[in-house]
């Protein structure tokens, strides 16, 4: 498995407490930010870190991007 900092493995978390765990239930980083309790300029950042270290994955949405964990 990918190593991962306290953020990320933060942020990994509050994605599977809000079951965003397939393309059917993701989330925005709005949504992720308030239930990882951390800034959202981190947040968005660590999302790229994340999406880049194929922990999550970004789908490029009409409004704002959703995002879901890849390995659940």
């Amino acid at each position: 498995m990918v190593e991962l900092t306290d953020q990320e493995q933060k942020i990994v978390e509050a994605m599977k407490m809000l079951r965003a765990v397939d393309e059917n239930h993701m989330k925005t980083v709005d949504h992720i930010t308030k239930a990882a309790k951390l800034p959202k300029g981190i947040v968005a950042n660590l999302m790229q870190t994340l999406q880049g270290k194929g922990v999550v994955k970004r789908v490029a949405r009409e409004k704002a991007a959703g995002y879901y964990v890849l390995q659940a």
